[in-house]
């Protein structure tokens, strides 16, 4: 591994992918696994031109690479520790993952941040010109601390030997990491540095905020009510307005008109209709401006051939079909297409190309070559670009913002969101053209490439405003100009923002004071809260000011309870080392006396800004307020709660004050009369003592005094009916221990079948103490199963939403609990599968999905073989021909590895299975023909694949598809003599197999063969084994529909019908 110093990196955009690794590319998400490396902070550098660095990482063995993700060596760049993180096998996608990771995340300050740019490259051994490099630009911090690219680039060129990207199966892979100066935008004030402010994000609405802010600077437009202009975004415009004030504004501001004509070349007929336009959809790919995609909307499209036009009267005729514009907009609105849909691939791409556009914008050069005959020529068409609509990313997300210039000044800004930062005018103009950009090398002494990136950021949207109607456009907008409900509702929000502010400043001079009653005990035990007494933050709190005194708090408690003063007793609740909380003493007379901060002072060590107070209020048989009952030192205040074994069922049922050196069989009357119960009743009593991290629950003994039994003011006790004895009613849980118990680790968990993993199919009421062996037999009793073995469960990935890759083992786990826990995270999901063996036995068997290919039927049959682990492929291959139909008896089998439509291996009978990944490559069965069994001396063994060309990337490279399989070709065999065999062998029809062209293909370059072309002579190795880097290609379309026979591999054209048997 080395490190290098290249020179700096100068604006990076991001990629199609920038998301941190998750095991689920859907947003940005923390990191799941646990650091690896720790280490001491280092101070961020603030310089203006920070340090760079080049680390490159040699990967060997790469292919038989067993782990999931992979880490690099630590490096340090700008004080800062980095390392590579990679998914050899993809991250839950079918192509190389990688990122850059912050290597000692995990021990780094509360709120540290930092900001790099990089990019992470896959070296071409074969040829440094085809090495993958993607880049981008992060902020790192404790919720992102990687970040890089989950698609980076496909396993299949990744594998293919012949690209070069794996040489001697090692694999090359460099960094290019420059940090920047940490940009705090929390601190950035942006009404203050820009005169204007931003617009929050709501959650992915970015896109939303930059077209926004981008109408809203269109004073003109901004007149408009907001109301109506919510409506219009979304609905058609004109219609929404029809009827208001503002009817036909939008049409005068944004309407334009084209004419779209067919005229006749050798007879007088011309067709003409004319269409209005809010926006133009402009082309980018091709095109080098915005006057080469008008060039190109009004090009003159020739009928003529079979495409000729059917004129009425005069039947088909040769003719010419173009646009020309007929008027345009004041407000000119450009859409530049940047995404498209790729028919080759089947996918959308964003188009990266650059494309350039100008500050002023004539539409009437070259002698209005865009106008049609009755544009009218009195207008002239000059406009001056207003604002530019920027999308940062790929086709499978990124981020949106504007640059604006408000009042049409040199002074452009960035609208970011909430940020607003000004910018001058190459940044809104040439760095959001797109295309490359090439940094010169500062160090040639080091033997490293330029630094070249892909602009990833460019502009989707342009807005132009007509210089004739600027001075009407950009107009002023006094208050009068906004509609009245708009002004009542700022001035109100203006008033509560005021309000917060006064309270935040002044939040020194107040105290918060929270009041719990038996009211609120009443309602929230056996609801809300079942340990404990109270949730503080629903009982009702007081904002008061430390300067009054507690006694005139208490007239304010007298007008809200309507208890007066002199009846209310106050309690301070106090939090105990086994971390309960509970009333611990009343306020004394000379307490009350103070103030309420110094009140509070006293009562909170933790010193913020609450105090909670339990209110003590007795109610009369007249349901009037009487005073509380005198209390002295041997009086405790004790909390009662009332458990039903048989409804499961806890409830507060009120408070007594007892003598410590009383006995509880002298209050059991009293209890029984608050339960409704005779009383003679005999019941048992509880005290609640804890309940984190575990439930402590002891029972009482009635002969002991309350000081005996360690009871205390605030204490809670639980009582209860004694169980049933030898009855036929069972209660599950009998007493207030094993209720509570449950209670604190009762769990409901959504079940869903594996097969269907984004359903919840049935949810089971479990607790988290349940074992392995628990957990499974409700599951199999819930689905009507006799043997829980059979049932397969797999955890649930927090952060991807999806299953685990892998299940959870026969009593892998001990609880519940270790189920549902995700790293720091913990789910309430699990998912399931019947088997049809017991998952013990399934376990010490290795199971192989092989896919057998008929020798002379078309069809694919998949098989699912289950064997010992110790079992060769010869055992596999015996298992087979049990299974599947031969063409003949005596036909041998072989077992093929393919990988991307191509051959890799043929596994030798004597090879152990145990090893054998089919979750990444496809296990292929096949006959083995006649003509291989017997080679002559000079016959060649090929592999032949099926490939297209692929001209993304600004290169070309070869994709394969298909079915790959074996020929033998014979010494002095034409290309004709071969291409008859493939033909019958495929069975493709003439037509189309003429349009087939043949190749020789050599560390992916296509040398295309002529029909007289003596084919064995450019295939000199006779052994199959290493050959896939030269095979014969079959060049043509791939137009069959994708489908999937396995689970990370596309199936394409030429393929037989598929089976699955398991």
């Amino acid at each position: 591994m080395t490190l290098m110093t290249p020179p700096p990196l100068n604006q990076q955009e991001d990629d199609e992918m920038l998301v941190p690794q998750t095991e689920f590319a859907d947003g940005p998400q923390p990191m799941e696994v646990a650091q690896a490396e720790t280490a001491t902070a280092v101070d961020a550098q603030s310089v203006d031109d920070p340090p760079s660095a080049r680390f490159t990482w040699t990967i060997d063995n790469f292919s038989r690479l067993n782990a999931k993700k992979l880490y690099s060596d630590v490096f340090v760049v700008g004080g800062y520790k980095w390392r590579i993180l990679i998914f050899p096998k993809g991250n839950n996608v079918d192509h190389l993952s990688m990122y850059l990771d912050v290597a000692d995340s995990a021990t780094l300050p509360y709120g540290w941040s930092r900001y790099a740019q990089f990019s992470l490259t896959v070296i071409n051994q074969l040829h440094q010109k085809y090495s993958i490099r993607k880049d981008t630009q992060h902020q790192f911090n404790a919720r992102e601390s990687d970040w890089g690219f989950t698609s980076f680039m496909p396993l299949g060129e990744l594998y293919d030997p012949g690209r070069g990207y794996l040489v001697n199966d090692t694999c090359v892979v460099e960094a290019d990491v420059a940090v920047r100066k940490v940009i705090d935008y929390w601190s950035h004030d942006s009404k203050k540095e820009t005169g204007y402010v931003g617009l929050k994000n709501q959650g992915a609405t970015c896109y939303m905020n930059s077209l926004l802010q981008t109408l809203y600077h269109i004073p003109y437009f901004r007149k408009h009510d907001v109301q109506e202009l919510n409506r219009v975004l979304c609905e058609k415009l004109e219609d929404k307005m029809k009827g208001t004030v503002v009817e036909g504004t939008i049409q005068q501001l944004f309407e334009g008109h084209h004419m779209n004509y067919i005229e006749c070349i050798n007879v007088d007929y011309k067709s003409t209709r004319k269409e209005s336009f809010y926006d133009l959809q402009l082309d980018v790919k091709g095109c080098r401006d915005v006057y080469a995609s008008f060039d190109k909307y009004v090009e003159v499209e020739r009928l003529e051939g079979d495409n000729k036009y059917h004129a009425e009267q005069h039947g088909l005729q040769d003719a010419r079909k173009g646009v020309l514009f007929i008027d345009f907009p004041p407000v000119l609105q450009l859409q530049l297409k940047r995404f498209e849909y790729d028919f080759m691939r089947d996918t959308m791409v964003k188009i990266n190309d650059r494309y350039e556009f100008p500050l002023q914008l004539d539409l009437d050069r070259e002698n209005g070559k865009y106008l049609s005959p009755e544009a009218d020529r009195s207008v002239r068409n000059l406009y001056t670009l207003h604002s530019v609509l920027v999308h940062s990313g790929g086709v499978h997300g990124g981020h949106y913002y504007a640059y604006i210039r408000p009042t049409l000044s040199d002074q452009w800004f960035k609208f970011d969101d909430e940020r607003v930062t000004k910018e001058d005018i190459k940044r809104a103009l040439e760095e959001q053209y797109g295309g490359e950009e090439e940094l010169p090398q500062t160090n040639p002494g080091f033997n490293n490439s330029p630094f070249k990136f892909t602009k990833y950021s460019n502009a989707y949207m342009l807005v132009y405003i007509r210089e004739s109607d600027k001075e009407k456009i950009i107009c002023n907008v006094d208050e009068k100009d906004i509609a009245e409900h708009l002004r009542i509702r700022l001035k109100k929000e203006q008033e509560e923002k005021e309000q917060k502010r006064k309270e935040k400043a002044e939040a020194h001079l107040y105290t918060i004071i929270k009041v719990a009653r038996s009211e609120d005990l009443l309602e929230q035990i056996g609801k809300d809260v079942y340990f404990d007494l109270v949730d503080h933050d629903k009982v009702r709190s007081f904002r008061i000011q430390k300067q009054i005194t507690f006694n005139l708090f208490k007239e304010e408690v007298a007008k809200e309870f309507g208890i007066p003063v002199q009846l209310q007793r106050f309690w301070l609740w106090a939090k105990r080392q086994n971390h309960t909380y509970r009333p611990n003493r009343p306020l004394t007379p000379q307490e009350e006396a103070q103030s309420v901060g110094q009140l509070r002072e006293v009562s909170n060590k933790a010193n913020n800004a609450e105090l909670k107070l339990f209110l003590e209020a007795e109610i009369g048989q007249d349901l009037r307020p009487v005073p509380p009952p005198e209390k002295t030192k041997d009086d405790i205040l004790l909390f009662f709660k009332l458990y039903d074994p048989s409804k499961e069922e806890l409830r507060y049922v009120g408070r007594l004050f007892v003598k410590g050196s009383g006995k509880p069989l002298e209050i059991l009357t009293k209890l029984n009369e608050i339960a409704g119960f005779a009383p003679d009743q005999e019941i048992e009593l509880y005290e609640e003592i804890k309940f984190e991290p575990n439930v402590m629950c002891e029972h009482i003994d009635k002969r002991l005094t309350f000081r005996s039994s360690q009871l205390e003011d605030g204490d809670i006790v639980c009582y209860q009916k004694p169980p049933p004895m030898g009855s036929d009613e069972q209660c599950r849980y009998p007493d207030v221990p094993s209720f509570l118990e449950y209670m604190h680790n009762r769990q409901v968990v959504r079940f869903r079948s594996l097969e269907k993993s984004k359903e919840d199919e049935f949810c089971l009421e479990l607790s988290k103490l349940h074992t392995y062996d628990d957990v499974a037999e409700r599951v199999a009793h819930h689905l009507g199963l006799d043997d829980p073995s059979k049932i397969r469960l797999t955890s649930h990935n927090c952060y991807s939403q999806q299953p685990k890759p892998q299940p959870i083992k026969f009593r892998g786990v001990d609880h519940l609990s270790d189920m549902l826990v995700h790293y720091n995270q913990t789910s309430d999901i699990l998912y399931y599968e019947v088997l049809d063996i017991p998952l013990p036995e399934l376990q010490g068997l290795k199971t192989l999905k092989v896919a057998f290919h008929h020798a002379t039927k078309d069809e694919v049959v998949i098989h699912t073989i289950r064997l010992p682990k110790q079992s060769t492929v010869g055992d596999v291959i015996n298992d087979l021909k049990a299974k599947v139909e031969l063409s003949h008896p005596s036909a041998e089998l072989r077992l093929l590895e393919v990988f991307y439509h191509k051959i890799y291996k043929i596994f030798p009978h004597n090879e152990k299975i145990e090893n054998i990944n089919d979750q990444y490559w496809t296990l292929r069965a096949e006959e083995v023909p006649e003509e291989e069994k017997n080679l002559a001396p000079h016959d060649r063994l090929i592999h032949v694949y099926h490939f297209m060309k692929d001209t993304t990337q600004n290169q070309v490279q070869v994709q394969n598809f298909g079915e790959p399989f074996f020929l033998v070709i014979h010494e002095g065999e034409t290309l004709t003599e071969v291409k008859m065999r493939i033909q019958k062998k495929l069975q493709v029809p003439d037509e189309e197999f003429s349009k087939w062209k043949f190749a020789f293909l050599s560390l992916g370059r296509p040398e295309y063969l002529q029909d007289s072309d003596i084919v064995s002579s450019r295939f000199q190795r006779r052994d199959v084994y290493g050959a896939w880097e030269q095979y014969l290609g079959l060049e043509h379309s791939d137009n069959a529909p994708k489908r999937s026979y396995a689970a990370n591999q596309n199936r394409h054209t030429f393929e037989k019908p598929v089976k699955i048997y398991n």
